[in-house]
Formats: structure tokens, C-alpha cells, sequence
């Protein structure tokens, strides 16, 4: 959606996370609350891939005996906070990624990037050579049952 307020024109965008491969997200609801859509936990587990029924070797959810535990991957580690997606470690790393690749668009160097504070989304504006501003949010969310 869009609006504009004086001289800012506001963009929100909703931002769908996919989760890595082999890998699944499940939404859990937290503390017994009502609004399971704002108060719940964005659980990342990680699926099993192997075919059991054929005794072909584990997958990552099921190490052999003489393996280590499987380890997460560094952007896992990065975004999660023990077996859940992190919202505002996600918007920190989503803020930092958009900042790195704003250094790198010359046709925008007229253009100034500023992120602006917010723990569970990225908020962006854009200040150009005229009076007019932009401002995007960007909205996480994921898909409850996504694989």
C-alpha cells in the first residue's frame, strides 16, 4: 500500500521470508494470548530428508551415530535466537543488506538513504534533490505452514 502526508509519500511493502532449504517455519502461539498473528513465535525446524523406509544414509535431521550434530547455518545463526526467527535481528540484517547495496546504485547517488529505527520491520527514506521524500516500510511475514 501507499499514501502520501505532506511532502512524504509512504510505501509499504510486505516482505514473504522463505525459509532455507530443508527447512520449515511453524508459528507457534506464545503465553495463552488471543492474536496469535502478533503474539506468536516463528519457529525454524529443520526437516528430514531422508528416506528412512529405504535405510539410505541420515540426513541432516538424523546424523549417524559417528557424526557431530548437524550445525546451523550461519545465516540461521545470524537471524535465529535458539530454534526461532529473530524479528529484529531479521530487520537489522535486512537494514544492513539494503545499505550495502545502496553504496553500490549510481543512478541514485542524488539520492540520500536513511534507515530509520525499527525492531520488528525496515523502515527506509529516501531524500532527494527536491522537497519530496520517500519512505518505505518494509513488513516481514511468513506463510504458516511454508515449507
Amino acid at each position: 500500500s501507499w499514501s502520501i502526508s505532506e511532502d512524504r509519500v509512504v510505501y509499504q511493502l510486505l516482505v514473504l521470508l522463505q525459509p532455507p532449504p530443508r527447512h520449515s517455519f511453524r508459528l507457534e502461539q506464545l503465553c495463552g494470548t488471543h492474536l496469535p498473528e502478533r503474539s506468536s513465535g516463528v519457529r525454524v525446524v529443520l526437516e528430514c530428508t531422508c528416506p528412512r523406509a529405504t535405510g539410505a544414509a541420515p540426513c541432516l535431521a538424523h546424523p549417524a551415530q559417528s557424526e557431530d550434530t548437524a550445525q546451523p547455518s550461519p545465516l540461521l545463526q545470524t537471524l535465529c535466537t535458539g530454534s526461532y526467527l529473530d524479528v529484529e535481528e531479521t530487520a537489522c540484517w535486512v537494514q544492513n543488506l539494503v545499505q550495502t547495496a545502496w553504496e553500490h546504485l549510481p543512478q541514485w547517488q542524488r539520492w540520500q538513504l536513511t534507515v530509520l529505527p525499527s525492531s520488528c520491520s525496515c523502515r527506509l527514506l529516501l531524500s532527494g534533490p527536491s522537497e519530496l521524500q520517500l519512505c518505505a516500510v518494509l513488513l516481514f511475514a511468513v506463510e504458516q505452514g511454508s515449507p
